[in-house]
């Protein structure tokens, strides 16, 4: 690996400040800062996460300091960058749905409603990790013929959005993608219909779309968060609140930091896909 050391950065309220050696940190803020800084460095191995509320979660559970303590104890250099998206003036949804809009129908080096499209965005990284919020665990009945640009959120339609989104990212075989399983939701804030279709789609997602061989890769955060199709409730930041919490946060990010470290060190198909063995 690159021995090149560099400096850390996390969000502070307000602000952002040195937390040591070894990788950067770019946070996110409300309006909105550049998906690619104009300082990445070019010879570290470079991470984008985007993600909403819940990825910042996992973030804030110590995820930037994981890898930091990676960098240091294995002499690696990898450069973290987070962000939110998509992000305002969009609105605020990263369903399936959104990232077949924003990466296939709209792909291109033009952005769509102020957001970056993958051609935009893979170039400069290494790894890029996105995912989905609770709210993409509401999974619908098909309502109609599937098609792949409905907003419905039903198994076969995310299916079809899926498939365009997996032959997109294999246009940039020089970046890696990093995708989770949905998240699931608290029992009180679903059904048990909903859920057995969250299920249904997320063991599709390890078992067919993610495929050998290719630069994609999955991080079943699922497995890491659900009992029986939802959020644990000793997991759940309120029995209404399908948010992590502390527990699940602090639990998970060393997990997603494997993770990360092994799709970058070339053991993605090999290792499990949720950085680690699952325990109670």
């Amino acid at each position: 690996m690159q021995q090149l050391v560099g400096k850390i950065r996390r969000r502070a309220i307000g602000l952002v400040t040195g937390l040591g050696s070894g990788v950067l940190l770019a946070a996110c803020g409300a309006a909105g800062p550049e998906m690619v800084p104009a300082d990445l460095p070019e010879e570290a191995p470079k991470v984008l996460f985007i993600h909403h509320s819940t990825g910042k979660r996992i973030w804030q559970g110590g995820l930037p300091e994981w890898i930091e303590q990676h960098n240091k104890d294995t002499g690696a250099n990898y450069h973290l960058v987070e962000r939110s998206y998509p992000d305002k003036p969009y609105p605020w949804s990263n369903d399936p749905h959104d990232y077949w809009q924003l990466w296939v129908q709209h792909s291109g080096q033009d952005a769509f409603r102020k957001q970056p499209t993958l051609e935009q965005i893979a170039p400069a990284y290494d790894l890029v990790v996105w995912k989905h919020c609770y709210i993409g665990s509401e999974m619908e009945p098909l309502k109609g013929e599937p098609d792949v640009s409905s907003k419905n959120k039903s198994v076969e339609n995310y299916k079809l959005q899926y498939e365009a989104l997996k032959a997109k990212m294999r246009e940039f075989p020089d970046t890696k993608f990093l995708v989770w399983t949905l998240p699931p939701h608290v029992a009180a804030n679903t059904s048990p219909e909903q859920a057995a279709r969250a299920d249904e789609f997320a063991e599709w997602v390890r078992t067919s779309w993610d495929e050998p061989g290719d630069n994609i890769f999955v991080w079943d955060f699922r497995a890491i968060a659900a009992e029986n199709g939802v959020l644990a409730p000793r997991y759940a930041s309120g029995e209404k609140d399908s948010h992590p919490n502390d527990e699940l946060s602090k639990k998970a990010a060393p997990m997603l930091g494997q993770r990360i470290v092994d799709v970058l060190g070339g053991h993605g198909d090999t290792s499990p896909l949720t950085g680690t063995a699952v325990n109670p």
